[in-house]
C-alpha cells in the first residue's frame, strides 16, 4: 500500500493539483459568501411560489445540499432538476436557477432553452460558456463564479451561492453567523486533514486506508443525506472507484434485508455512516440498529461525525472530510484524481452522434 505520509506520493500522482483546491476549500467558502452578498437580485424576484434548481454533476450537488438546508426552514418548495427539459409545473411564479459551471452542459442548456419559452423568473450560476452569453443577451441575471477548477472542486460556490440567494429572497433567515462558525470549523478541520498531518492524527487518511480495495456504501440522514451523495460522487470521480449512497430512514425499509447475499459482500464492502449528534433521537436509534445488523452480517463499517453546531458547519465539514478521503483513496489507487476519462468518453460519443441534441454539445458540468 502507498504510504500516505510520504509527501512525494502527492507529487507523483496528483499531477493536476487537486490538493490545491482542497487546501483552498475554507477560503473558497468565505469568498463565495462575500460574492453572493454583493449580488443584486431584481425586486420582482420576491414573492415567488417555488424554486427549481437545474444542473448536472458537480454543478447540481450544491443544489441537492442547499435544498436540504433551505427546506428545513423555507415555506417555499425547492426542487432539483437533473435532466433535459423542465418539470411541467414550472410557471410564472417559479424561480428557475440554472447552474452550469462551464456554461456548456448539454442537459442544462436544453433546460435553459425550454425556460426561455416560459414566464418563469430566471437566474444563472456559471463561470462562462454558452450559458453566460445566452443569459446576458436576454438580460437574465448571472452570478459569475470567479474560481477556476474542475466543477466538483467548486462545491463551495455551488452551495453557498444558493444559500445566499435564498437569504436574499427572504425564504431563509440571515446565515451570516452560521457562515462565520462554518469557516472557523473548516479552517481547523483542514489543518487536521492536510497531507502533512500523519496517518495517526488524520481521520481522512485512516478512512481511505480502510476503503482501499473495497466498494464504499455511504449512509446519511437528515441534512447529511445529500452529503452522502456528494461522497459517492467524489469516490467515483476522484478515486475512480465504485461507490453507492443511501439515506435514513428509507434504507431501514429495504437495504438492511440485503446484507446476507452474496456472501462475498463482507470481503468487498465498507459502509460509511455519516452522523450528527443533532439528529433526531429516533434517527440516531436507527444508526445503532443498522450498525448492529452490519456487524451481524460481518460487513465492516465506520461512523463519521460531522463538526460544528449549526447545520451549515456540519454539512461543510462533512463534505470537506469526504473530499479528502476520496483524494487519499486516489493516491492509494495510484491515479490522478482530476481527469474524468469515462465522463469525457460519454460526452465525446454524444457529440459524434448524428442524433440532434436539445441544445449544444456536451461539455463539463
Amino acid at each position: 500500500m502507498v504510504n500516505l505520509d510520504d509527501i512525494s506520493v502527492y507529487r507523483r500522482f496528483d499531477k493536476s493539483h487537486m490538493l490545491d483546491h482542497l487546501h483552498g476549500f475554507p477560503e473558497q467558502c468565505r469568498k463565495a459568501w462575500q460574492d453572493v452578498l454583493k449580488f443584486d437580485l431584481p425586486r420582482e424576484y420576491s414573492g415567488i411560489s417555488d424554486i427549481v434548481i437545474v444542473g448536472m454533476g458537480g454543478s447540481a450537488i450544491g443544489g441537492d445540499v442547499a435544498c436540504r438546508l433551505v427546506l428545513a426552514e423555507s415555506k417555499v418548495p425547492v426542487f432539483v432538476h437533473r435532466d433535459y427539459g423542465l418539470p411541467a409545473f414550472v410557471g410564472d411564479g417559479t424561480l428557475v436557477i440554472v447552474s452550469s459551471y462551464s456554461g456548456n452542459t448539454e442537459e442544462t442548456l436544453s433546460a435553459f432553452a425550454e425556460l426561455l419559452k416560459t414566464g418563469a423568473r430566471k437566474l444563472v450560476i456559471t463561470s462562462g460558456g454558452q450559458l453566460q452569453q445566452l443569459a446576458q443577451n436576454r438580460g437574465i441575471p448571472v452570478f459569475l463564479v470567479d474560481y477556476r477548477a474542475t466543477p466538483r472542486a467548486v462545491f463551495p460556490y455551488s452551495l453557498i451561492s444558493l444559500i445566499g440567494i435564498s437569504q436574499k429572497l427572504g425564504v431563509i433567515r440571515d446565515r451570516s453567523a452560521d457562515m462565520q462558525e462554518a469557516t472557523g470549523v473548516l479552517n481547523r478541520l483542514s489543518n487536521e486533514l492536510t497531507e502533512t498531518s500523519s496517518v495517526k492524527f488524520n481521520e481522512a487518511k485512516r478512512l481511505a486506508a480502510k476503503l482501499w480495495g473495497r466498494v464504499a456504501v455511504i449512509y446519511g440522514a437528515e441534512m447529511l443525506s445529500e452529503v452522502a451523495r456528494r461522497w459517492k460522487g467524489q469516490f467515483n470521480e476522484n478515486s475512480k472507484t465504485w461507490a453507492f449512497f443511501e439515506s435514513f430512514p428509507e434504507l431501514d425499509h429495504n437495504a438492511v434485508d440485503g446484507y446476507r447475499f452474496p456472501i462475498e459482500t463482507k470481503e468487498r464492502i465498507f459502509a460509511v455512516m455519516l452522523r450528527s449528534s443533532s439528529f433526531r433521537a429516533r434517527t440516531l436509534l436507527r444508526y445503532e440498529a443498522t450498525a448492529s445488523l452490519l456487524s451481524g452480517a460481518g460487513i465492516p463499517y465506520g461512523f463519521v461525525e460531522s463538526r460544528g453546531e449549526c447545520a451549515l458547519a456540519q454539512v461543510l465539514s462533512a463534505v470537506l472530510l469526504g473530499d479528502y478521503v476520496s483524494f487519499y483513496l486516489a493516491m492509494l489507487n495510484g491515479v490522478d484524481p482530476t481527469p474524468t476519462d469515462g465522463i469525457d468518453f460519454v460526452k465525446e460519443h454524444l457529440a459524434r452522434s448524428t442524433t440532434s441534441s436539445d441544445q449544444g454539445k456536451s461539455q463539463k458540468a
